[in-house]
This record gives structure tokens, sequence and C-alpha cells, in this order.
């Protein structure tokens, strides 16, 4: 129970908090004064007059991050837990499991084991189902399950899980686990050199340069950077990557505010490995903040060829502001653009439209720009490679079942179907792709589309009213109906889906060192760079070299 006193304690921290979060969006201290009277005279009078005891802490917890989710996903609140929880690593090592685990209900999922890690050391497989850690049952636990997984090296942890529906246990041995930037480098042929950048840590640049130097050793005259599914990460890191291309003093990226010690920008300033190797960079559109910095820059600067789909579009920066009680803010400060002056944000999150979710910029409302070359670049969000592929973008259809587990679970079932499948690359044969869309029915797959939500949300709504008998009819003739579009379009994208199925069939036997090897070969954006990169006067030509 909190007493009266504790309400009046919480009083001034709420104010200071609001005072800091007002003042970095409006300077109209007046205003700014007014609304904190207001709202601290609502949360005492609130709280002091409820019928029922309120939790003042878990009021305002939700008070902050509602007002915070009007602005846009990037700015954040943490409370003192959220603090502790939240726990960004940006060196690469950090003692743990190595694997990507993922939340759903009362277990966790291991969406991947990394290879010679503790996970994959102690027999854990994509899919398994996590529902025990130690002596925590986390059916029982609601909070971030990766802190149950802390502890010093060597540290000795029993779990419990779910493997086609039998319950096995093993145990987990923590140790320092690296998280490699580059995981992967290699040469394609005897002239071309392949390397995989996934995110930017601390090592980034680092991992980079050495992956570099070591294929122009080997003998690579020209370079591939796969930026693809890079969600980003340091800003500085992105920087000394095109440093390592073009020379020092080039201006790489700017940021812009309304507030002037916002506003920066980031050079190079170290001696480069190589201005003249040919160079290719493949985005897509999970290409995120410091990729399209890279991306973006270095085709500004016409130091290289940028093929795939346009990437994600996200230009917002945020910084961290420590406020009081240990409560952290993570705040949107100003926006990146690239050395043409291309804004990289896609999103604007200051227009939104009926449904509340952000405007994206139309492409008829685009802006031009120039590189350095004269060429002619867009904004709109986002980088826009100079050799769209169309194969390289994906149909809302397979973001649906990426992001709902529909391969992935597929891809579970024919792992243990197919045990004895090893180093060997299947064929995704019509009959899988079949296989596929009958084991999404068996399973009653959802979509959650927008129209399909809308459609449940209808039928909710209707039973709430004790209307559904009247109109369950034409809602079963709707859902048929989307049912059948939802097939049309499987079929549509039949291609596009039978590639990634094998991508996460290659990632189940071979780890993701199988799959890059697996890409270096038979990738339509790795194929495409290395047929630019073979006709040096089409790589010329699209740079105006």
């Amino acid at each position: 129970m909190y007493s009266f006193f504790k309400k009046k304690f919480i009083l001034p921290v709420v104010a200071s908090a609001f005072l800091f979060i007002g003042a970095s969006f409006k300077d109209d201290f007046f205003e700014i004064a007014k609304q904190i009277e207001i709202f601290t005279t609502l949360f005492k009078e609130l709280n002091r007059n409820y019928v029922d005891e309120t939790n003042p802490g878990e009021l305002m917890d939700k008070a902050i991050k509602g007002m915070l989710a009007n602005l846009d996903p990037y700015t954040v609140y943490f409370n003192e837990q959220d603090v502790v929880r939240f726990k960004i690593n940006n060196t690469g090592e950090y003692t743990g499991i190595g694997a990507l685990l993922t939340r759903k209900e009362d277990k966790l999922i291991v969406k991947e084991a990394y290879k010679n890690f503790p996970a994959d050391k102690a027999g854990l497989k994509a899919g398994d189902e996590i529902t025990q850690i130690g002596d925590v049952l986390l059916s029982d636990f609601k909070e971030d399950a990766s802190q149950l997984f802390k502890g010093a090296k060597n540290t000795k942890i029993d779990i419990k899980y779910i493997r086609q529906g039998k319950m096995s246990t093993t145990q987990i041995v923590l140790d320092e686990v690296e998280i490699k930037s580059v995981p992967f480098f290699a040469k394609i042929d005897d002239k071309t050199g392949y390397i995989v950048l996934s995110h930017f840590n601390k090592k980034a640049a680092f991992e980079t340069k050495e992956a570099l130097e070591q294929l122009k050793k080997d003998g690579a005259e020209r370079i591939i950077l796969d930026l693809r599914d890079n969600p980003g990460g340091l800003l500085n890191e992105a920087v000394n990557i095109c440093n390592l291309f073009v020379p020092k003093n080039e201006i790489i990226v700017t940021t812009k505010s309304k507030i002037e010690k916002h506003n920066s920008t980031y050079k190079t300033s170290k001696d480069p490995v190589d201005t003249e190797i040919p160079l290719i960079i493949i985005v897509n559109g999970r290409s995120a903040s410091a990729s399209e910095i890279v991306a973006g820059a270095l085709q500004d600067l016409d130091r290289a060829v940028v093929v795939g789909s346009r990437s994600f579009g996200k230009g917002l920066v945020q910084r961290p502001v420590d406020l009081t009680y240990g409560t952290q803010l993570k705040v949107t400060i100003s926006r990146y653009y690239t050395p043409s002056g291309r804004c990289i944000q896609a999103l604007d999150y200051t227009r939104k439209d009926t449904n509340g979710k952000a405007i994206k910029t139309e492409e008829k409302n685009y802006n031009a720009f120039k590189t350095r070359k004269g060429r002619t670049v867009y904004d709109g969000g986002g980088i826009q490679p100079d050799v769209e592929l169309e194969e390289a973008k994906s149909s809302p259809i397979t973001d649906a079942l990426i992001k709902n587990d529909g391969i992935f679970n597929y891809v579970t079932s024919y792992y243990y179907k197919n045990p004895d499948l090893g180093n060997r690359i299947p064929t995704v044969t019509d009959a899988d792709f079949l296989d596929f869309k009958q084991y999404l029915k068996v399973q009653k797959f959802s979509f959650d589309t927008e129209t399909e939500l809308a459609l449940k949300n209808t039928l909710a709504v209707a039973k709430k009213e004790k209307i559904d008998e009247s109109i369950i009819t034409e809602y079963q003739q709707l859902l048929t109906a989307l049912q059948k579009s939802e097939n049309a379009l499987l079929d549509k994208n039949q291609k596009e889906i039978k590639n990634l199925i094998l991508d996460e069939i290659i990632k189940r036997y071979q780890y993701q060192e199988g799959l890059y090897q697996y890409y270096i070969k038979n990738n339509s954006e790795i194929k495409k760079s290395v047929s630019i990169l073979n006709n040096n006067s089409e790589y010329k030509t699209i740079l105006k070299i």
C-alpha cells in the first residue's frame, strides 16, 4: 500500500522528468509549466480519491510510455527495472549461450543456435521450446527471460525444453560469446572477394578491414559488401567502414536537429585501405540505419554501385538520457542525411493516417539530389539501389510468413522428417510447396494481414454485441474469399517462398556459414553483382567514371 507521503514524494520526480521531456520538443516554458501543473494536480487527486487503491508507479509508467508512443517507436522510457534488464552490449562479447531466442507466451523459442557456442554444444536446435531455466518455470516468469541466463563463465544452467512434442532436459555451460560483425568472408572467384557485414558493433570496422586485407592478399581485385538484413548499430563504425574505401576528410553523414548541439558532421579521419578497388554493396528492405549510412555515403561519393532493393529507411538518431531514480529516456534527437543531402528516414511520424500509422512518402513526392559526379539519386526514405532487382524485394505475404514463423515452423517439421540430409543441398520441389501450403492449412496459420485482423475484430465485436449469429454467414463468405486470396498470393510468390524455405533448411543443417557458401554460388543478387564487376564498362557507366 502506498502512503500519502509516497504519493507526494513521487511528484517532484514526475515534474522533473516531464520538464526534461517537454523541453526536448518545446521551448515554451510557460506552456510546459502549465501542463506539468495540470498533470501533477490530476495525478495527486486521482491517487487520493480513486475508489480502489492505486499503484502510482505503474500508473506513471503507463502514462509516460503512452505519451511517447505517439511520437515514434524509437523514443522510449525505461523505468528502473527496464534499465536493469536493458543491457545493450556493443562490444560483441558477453557471457551467454550463443543463440537467438524469442519469447512466445510461456516459452522461449530457439530461432538459431550458433555453431560451437554453449547452446549448440548443449544440443539445442532451432524450434526447441524452452519451458524451464534452472528452477524457474517460464509460465510463472513474466519478466525478460534472458536474465535467467546471466552468470559467470562456466556457470552450469539446467533447462527443460520441448522438441517435437517431447520434453527433454540438457545443461548449458555459460561461456564468453563473441558475436562477429563479419560472420563470413570468402573469394567468390579468382578476382572477386565477398564480405558479409551483419551488424555494426565496436569491432565492425576492424573485422571488415581484416577481411578486406585478407581477400586482397589472396588476390581479390574487386569486392562485394553484403549489408542485407543488417539492422545497423554504431554510427562511428559506419563512418570507419566507409573510410576503408575513401580518403580522409570525406563527409559521410550529417545529423540535423532543431537543437544546435545535436547538429553534427561526421568525416573520415584515417588512411584508407583502398580507394580504387571496384566495390558493390548489396542491400534489401531489412538493411537499416548504419547500413544505410554506408550504402548512401558510398553511393553519393560515386565510390560503390548499390545493388538489391530499397533499404528500410531508419534515419532517426537517438541518444540515451539518464533521468532521476535510475530511470532513462531514449529520445530521438535528429535525422541522418547522406553527403548529397538526402534524408534516410522513410516514415513521417508527425503525419499519421486514419489508423494512426505514420505516413510514408509517395514516390511522386521524392526529391532529386546529385552525387559527386552528377548522377541523380532520390530521397523518400532508405537507399534506392543503382541496380534494383525485382527478386530482391519481399512481398507482403512472405513478410507475414516470416513474421509469424510460417516458414520457420515448417522447416522445423521438415528437419526432423529428414534427419540425414547433412551437407547436401535439397531442391524445394512443387510437391514440397504443396506440402508447405497444406502444413499452413493444418496448423491454421494466420497471416495477420490488416484485412484479416479487421475481419476477426468485427466478429469479436459482433459476439460482444450478441449479433454474431445474424452475420456469421456473411463472415464465413468473407473469410473464405480472404483465404482464397491468400492462397493465390502464395502461388504468385512461390519462387520467393521456395527460396526462403531453402535458406532456412540450409541453416538448420549447415549453420550460417553453410548458407553463405550456398549464396556465393547461387544467390541472384550476388550473381548480378559479379556480372557487373566482370563488365568493367558497365560498372564505370553506372558510376559515370
